[in-house]
């Protein structure tokens, strides 16, 4: 069945969320993956790359290998972590629009309909232009989901035309489709200098939330250029407060670890079998700070 979310008013009821993991942030070898988050006793996976390959350039057999994996680790795929969008906004739109088709029959081979992608590189700085440039590619992605119903899940991202909280905001109010809906990512809006934007930005972003991630970061310092990645609840993403506003929404929906503890790659991240642990067992206290259930 489909993994979907939803955001409902406030309730008494006890909140319960599952959590998932991207499983190349633990290991490139994707047994050694699910190894990992089996050890963890996490059931979900954020599927982005396998044995190296990254899953827009899956192949049938593999395919094939990582579902028949999936099944013997008793783990299931949540969301595709697919590249699409990390391209240039001048490139043919035709490219991720093939490339969509192909990562979206993956997902439905694997048992989901969750793909992630972004906002397209600018050309310079986002300006008008290339706000309506990205709503335009972004709006014929959202009817290629729509016909094979599929859910596109948009990460903003330090760089893309979605980077900043005001941008994301228009890009969700301008598609509004069911089919497309918002990961929130605080550590990539601390990235992009976006500081208490929980406090900031929920009441406008939240009602097109579909998805969480779950990382880290510091805002820079005076001199700095890049902000220090750390685990969840020791940064600047102001995670207790994200996660609190979850419960009181009655969000159902999944917190996708994507830790980016040792590196942080274009398309990728990478936190090994011990920093996936620490990323896990820190959002597991802070769930519990929050009175939110694991629902396993």
């Amino acid at each position: 069945m489909p993994l979907t979310c939803s955001i409902e008013p406030e309730s008494e009821q006890t909140t319960m969320m599952r959590i998932s993991a991207f499983g190349d942030e633990a290991a490139v070898d994707f047994e050694e993956q699910l190894q990992v988050l089996q050890n963890l006793d996490i059931s979900l996976i954020d599927i982005r790359a396998a044995w190296g390959l990254n899953c827009a350039e899956f192949t049938d057999e593999l395919v094939t290998r990582i579902k028949q994996l999936c099944g013997q680790y008793g783990v299931a795929a949540a969301c595709m972590g697919s590249p699409i969008g990390k391209s240039p906004i001048a490139d043919p739109i035709d490219i991720e629009c093939e490339r969509l088709k192909r990562i979206g029959a993956t997902a439905r081979q694997l048992g989901t309909r969750n793909i992630r992608l972004f906002s397209f590189y600018p050309e310079g700085e986002p300006d008008t232009a290339a706000l309506q440039q990205s709503i335009d590619r972004l709006g014929a992605l959202t009817r290629i989901a729509a016909e094979a119903d599929l859910q596109l899940l948009l990460e903003n991202e330090k760089g893309v035309v979605g980077d900043l909280p005001a941008r994301c905001l228009q890009l969700m109010e301008a598609i509004d489709s069911p089919h497309f809906r918002f990961i929130w990512d605080p550590a990539n809006f601390v990235q992009c200098g976006a500081a208490q934007h929980v406090d900031q930005w929920w009441d406008a972003l939240s009602p097109h939330i579909g998805y969480i991630h779950i990382k880290d970061a510091i805002l820079p310092q005076s001199g700095e250029e890049r902000s220090t990645v750390t685990v969840a609840g020791q940064g600047d993403g102001q995670l207790p407060e994200l996660l609190a506003r979850l419960r009181d929404s009655g969000y159902d929906g999944l917190l996708s670890l994507e830790p980016h503890l040792q590196e942080a790659r274009h398309s990728s991240g990478f936190s090994g079998a011990e920093g996936m642990a620490m990323a896990v067992g820190a959002l597991r206290e802070l769930m519990s700070d929050a009175e939110i259930k694991e629902r396993l």
